[in-house]
């Protein structure tokens, strides 16, 4: 989700209107309605915050092209970033035997989200409130990592599980002058 955001943020302005076209309720979400207007910043809260697959999927549903298209722009965004032991197949993590991303990679992913103000305050952000562009719908989104507040120094980043990777964690901790991800 992670590159998802930076695909989304380099086609898509954060106040751009997006409509939710799929209902995606598998794993984690932040509970979409089909025919939602969301604007971008808000999907990517519900993203990057909530992990929610439906906020990531509705990123790429509207894509020019659609999710196919947005697939492809993920990859050539890696290839870019030189992620060079990456390839996705989807742009929500879920698993395929073809879809793989190594430490390192996200380890190199993270340090360029990061230097994106906006995905800097969305990873760090705890929980937050946000609505549809007409106050009809209103989702709650905490933050899954739940590292955040606990311990300091912590600032983001991402979590995730799948069923064949299991829980993965990518984690920024600024200590002392130190930054560490």
């Amino acid at each position: 989700k992670i590159l998802t955001a930076l695909v989304a943020l380099d086609a898509y302005d954060l106040d751009d209107v997006l409509t939710v076209k799929t209902l995606m309720n598998n794993g984690q979400t932040m509970k979409l309605v089909v025919g939602e207007r969301m604007t971008v910043e808000n999907l990517l809260y519900g993203a990057l915050i909530q992990s929610g697959n439906d906020a990531a999927y509705a990123l790429a549903e509207n894509y020019p092209g659609g999710v196919d298209a947005f697939v492809v722009a993920m990859n050539e965004k890696a290839k870019e970033l030189q992620l060079t032991q990456s390839h996705f197949t989807n742009p929500v993590g879920f698993d395929d035997p073809n879809h793989k991303m190594t430490p390192m990679d996200l380890v190199r992913l993270a340090t360029v989200a990061l230097s994106h103000r906006t995905i800097a305050k969305m990873v760090a952000i705890p929980q937050i409130t946000i609505s549809a562009v007409t106050p009809t719908y209103f989702h709650n989104l905490t933050n899954v990592n739940q590292l955040l507040g606990k311990i300091p120094g912590v600032g983001g980043i991402k979590t995730g599980w799948t069923e064949e990777a299991g829980e993965n964690l990518v984690t920024l901790v600024e200590r002392g002058g130190h930054r560490v991800i």
